[in-house]
């Protein structure tokens, strides 16, 4: 069935999530409004909240997820918020029914409607089970595996924060699959973990999609140390995984063709290099966490430009900073004018990891984009440096940004 345009979709949307029978909205996918959104997902549900009937909303971003709780009477306002912004997939249950609604790129609205039956669903308290990709105390073989969690699902105090960091990092992944529209491909997602070192990550990104989401997935992680690709075939084998393997090799040295890169804390220019793999494979999405920053750390001078930083550059401790920061800013930069919409997000806090800096890229954006190339080179003749980044993209890259 097709509807007419925004009004009447507002109108139904409005009616549906505000009357007696409520029970939950997502709204996700490609956005058809006019301003970008600085959501990915958003979700609206009934909470009893002290005793009263409230509507939570919950705003999924890149970086973290917010909740906030208004009375029916206060919903109307963050509710027209949403729907401005123009998600193109709307689900929404009721007690009595469930509907989908679609909105194409010509603007058309397609709706989806089904009768459900049953008893109505009770409110759901506020202070409701944190939302953890892996839960603490639910028995997980691979957590209890990899030495992170008891065989009752019990966190070690002294894996607490390698087990927040994976839990981190899936919600990230869980994200951005959303978001590169990953999801139904009809096959396996292929994803290659470049310098995958002891592949916590690894093994939980296989574990959570296959096993958690029912996503078929196959990934390949890949380190140049053979005795952290031993240990980790090793643990694949423990916990008997379909289609995750590992190979010794220097990253960009395999043939492969990914949907998803990940580069988790690849040292130095080891992420340049994942970040040059996943654009040459055309990967529909990458997600890296640098680590160390060595190579432009050792090209920053306080001469021409940035004379001025003198005082910034002449301390050890804030050049390496400085210097990790103009690192990945290139790196982002890089990948916006490849054609990747980017962003660098607070993946996880300081206090589990002092690398807890993600770039993420979606494959999509247009290719050399002249404010992107401008940045970039701005960025150069004012620090006076040539990013590794540069050189591993190659010759189509440099004269991408070099030729005015």
């Amino acid at each position: 069935m097709e509807i007419d345009g925004p009004e009447s979709l507002n109108q139904l949307v409005t009616t549906a999530v505000l009357g007696a029978g409520f029970r939950r909205a997502t709204f996700a996918g490609v956005t058809r409004g006019n301003t970008a959104s600085p959501w990915v997902r958003v979700v609206v549900r009934p909470v009893e909240l002290r005793g009263e009937r409230c509507l939570q909303f919950s705003y999924f971003d890149a970086k973290k997820d917010t909740t906030r709780n208004f009375l029916p009477t206060e919903a109307t306002t963050p509710l027209s918020e949403v729907l401005a912004v123009g998600f193109s997939g709307i689900h929404i249950a009721t007690d009595a029914e469930e509907l989908d609604l679609r909105t194409t790129k010509k603007g058309k609205v397609l709706v989806g409607w089904r009768a459900v039956s049953g008893a109505p669903v009770e409110l759901e308290p506020h202070n409701r089970v944190k939302d953890v990709p892996l839960p603490e105390g639910r028995a997980d073989r691979l957590l209890e595996v990899m030495g992170i969690a008891t065989a009752d699902g019990k966190v070690r105090p002294t894996m607490r924060a390698k087990f927040t960091q994976i839990n981190e990092f899936l919600k990230q992944l869980r994200h951005a699959l959303d978001a590169a529209e990953l999801r139904d491909l009809g096959r396996p997602v292929e994803i290659l973990d470049c310098g995958c070192g002891s592949s916590y990550l690894t093994l939980a990104a296989h574990h959570y999609l296959n096993n958690v989401l029912a996503i078929p997935a196959h990934v390949l992680g890949v380190d140049v140390n053979e005795e952290v690709i031993r240990k980790s075939a090793e643990r694949s084998e423990r916990i008997a995984a379909n289609g995750l393997s590992f190979a010794c090799g220097r990253i960009g040295g395999i043939d492969v063709k990914p949907d998803i890169v990940l580069a988790l804390h690849a040292c130095d220019t080891a992420t340049d290099d994942a970040i040059a793999q996943a654009i040459r494979g055309e990967a529909k999405m990458l997600l890296s966490v640098p680590c160390c920053h060595h190579a432009l750390n050792r090209e920053l001078r306080a001469d021409g430009p940035t004379e001025v930083l003198r005082p910034l550059l002449r301390h050890g401790i804030l050049r390496e900073r400085t210097a990790d920061l103009v690192t990945d800013a290139f790196r982002a930069l890089a990948l916006r004018i490849v054609g990747y919409r980017t962003d660098v997000v607070e993946f996880v806090s300081t206090e589990h990891t002092a690398r807890n800096l993600m770039i993420r890229a979606i494959r999509g954006a247009s290719v050399g984009e002249a404010v992107h190339v401008s940045e970039y080179r701005e960025m150069k003749r004012f620090w006076g440096v040539t990013p590794y980044i540069e050189t591993a993209l190659g010759e189509p890259f440099t004269k991408m940004v070099n030729v005015v």
